[in-house]
C-alpha cells in the first residue's frame, strides 16, 4: 500500500487489494472509502470482496464511485457529509489516489483557501494546480 496522508482525518491510496484491508485496519483506519467504480478495468479487485474484507476487519465501508476526470459537484456534495460523519481516520482509494485527493480538495475548498490545498496535495504527490479555478469556485459553496 502506498498511503498518503492529506490531513488528520483522511489519507488516500491507489487501488487496494483484499489483503490490503487487514493492513489498513492494523494501521488504525476506521472507515474505508472506495471512489473507484467497480469493474472500471479488467483485473481490478471487486468492490464486494473489498467491502466484505473491510467488514471482517471492523472497518466501516463507504462506496462513492466517481468517474476519472469527470468529478461532478454532486460527487463533492456526497463526499462532504461523508467526511463529516464517517469514523476517523478514513482511508479512501481509487485507481491512483488522485480522484480521492480531488474530492478531498474540492470538499475542503468550501472552507480552506485553494493554495494550501494544492500545496498539501503536491506534498502527497498529486498535482492539483490545474484545479485552482474550480477550487476557488467551490469556495462560494462554503457554509
Amino acid at each position: 500500500m502506498n498511503i498518503k496522508k492529506l490531513d488528520d482525518n483522511l489519507s488516500v491510496s491507489p487501488q487496494l487489494t483484499v489483503s490490503d484491508v487487514e493492513d489498513a485496519a492494523s494501521l488504525g483506519f476506521k472507515t474505508l472509502v472506495a471512489n473507484r467504480p467497480d469493474a472500471e478495468e479488467p483485473g481490478q479487485p471487486s468492490m464486494s470482496d473489498i467491502e466484505a474484507a473491510a467488514r471482517e476487519n471492523g472497518l466501516d465501508w463507504v462506496y462513492l464511485p466517481v468517474q476519472s476526470g469527470n468529478i461532478l459537484d454532486s460527487d463533492v456534495d456526497d463526499f462532504v457529509p461523508m467526511l463529516e460523519t464517517a469514523q476517523k481516520p478514513i482511508l479512501a482509494f481509487c485507481r491512483s489516489g488522485l480522484r480521492c485527493t480531488v474530492l478531498w480538495a474540492l470538499s475542503n475548498a468550501r472552507f480552506i483557501p485553494a493554495d494550501p490545498l494544492i500545496n498539501r496535495a503536491r506534498e502527497a504527490g498529486y498535482d492539483l494546480g490545474p484545479l485552482r479555478p474550480r477550487l476557488i469556485q467551490q469556495a462560494s459553496k462554503g457554509a
